[in-house]
């Protein structure tokens, strides 16, 4: 069985709240069971790395909770936070401290190429 998960979120909007919770939710539950995870910020998704952002948007349009506490619990799981390189270009680099390090392409399809590794992609 695997013991690595990677998450690739590549099309999920910020603007949509509601794609936002499962995944940073599910990170939290890998984790929780003792799987390496990590979650990679890139495309559209990346804005989500930018300081500011993630603290103003909300999975549910009522909850007290932003997207940004949805991270943080991730990372206190145990979640490992990246951002692709390209995520720079657009947005700058004023990341949310839970950022640990910015990969480049070859780095992701190495890892969703690599035995052991389940890849999901938002």
């Amino acid at each position: 069985m695997a013991k690595r998960l990677m998450i690739v979120m590549v099309n999920t909007d910020p603007k949509n709240g509601s794609e936002l919770g499962a995944p940073f939710f599910q990170a939290t539950v890998a984790a929780a069971m003792e799987h390496e995870v990590e979650v990679i910020l890139t495309g559209r998704a990346g804005e989500l790395a930018v300081r500011g952002v993630a603290e103003n948007l909300r999975v549910k349009e009522d909850s007290p909770r932003t997207v940004y506490d949805y991270i943080k619990d991730a990372y206190e799981a145990g979640v490992k936070f990246k951002v692709c390189a390209p995520t720079i270009d657009l947005w700058g680099e004023d990341f949310i401290p839970e950022i640990e390090e910015t990969v480049g392409g070859a780095y992701v399809i190495s890892q969703a190429m690599a035995d052991g590794v389940v890849t999901f992609t938002y």
